[in-house]
């Protein structure tokens, strides 16, 4: 009942079900009405909500068949690539080719969520009000596009999106691009 009877109620209501049919077909009609209901007013995720969603999904699943929790180093302008070295050779971590954009977490702390993320062509416009995205350049380059201004850049590039710029990422190179992206609390 969406959370709206107590348990009692609830255990009262399945027993009800139980016994009599008039009882679960009204059930049945229920939650066909409100799958008609959430199926017409669905909204799809974009396409930057999708990866993520799936990426943590796949970060969750991981951690619970044991991987190791782990706090890689925050970006900043000294960042190196050897420095996520203990990720970037890993045999899960790598990208099939299918997607546009494909991500696979890290790590996370309070502070920031770190990924490795593979671009192959251009990301839709973003914008950000509560968290500054960092890049490192892995393989490949782009231009990020920054309120109209051009940044490109090259493996080993390091470049933080301000707070309230819209942003676009543009892949230049004939393969994927890919980085270290984190996106840091502000």
């Amino acid at each position: 009942m969406l959370g709206s009877t107590s348990a009692e109620e609830s255990a009262e209501i399945e027993q009800l079900a139980a016994i009599d049919p008039a009882v679960r077909q009204e059930i049945a009609a229920i939650e066909e009405t409100m799958e008609v209901f959430a199926t017409a007013h669905a909204i799809s995720p974009g396409p930057v909500i999708k990866p993520f969603l799936l990426a943590t999904i796949d970060y969750t699943e991981r951690l619970k068949k044991g991987e190791p929790f782990t706090e890689p180093p925050l970006l900043n302008e000294q960042s190196a690539v050897a420095d996520y070295a203990a990720w970037l050779n890993r045999d899960d971590m790598v990208y099939k080719g299918e997607e546009n954009i494909y991500v696979k977490i890290i790590g996370h702390t309070a502070q920031a969520i770190s990924a490795i993320i593979w671009i192959k062509d251009k990301t839709p416009e973003e914008l950000h009000h509560d968290e500054y995205e960092r890049f490192l350049v892995v393989e490949g380059s782009c231009d990020i596009v920054v309120g109209g201004t051009v940044q490109t850049l090259n493996p080993g590039d390091f470049f933080e999106i301000p707070l309230h710029k819209p942003h676009v990422v543009q892949v230049t190179s004939a393969t994927a691009c890919k980085i270290i992206l984190q996106r840091v609390a502000a």
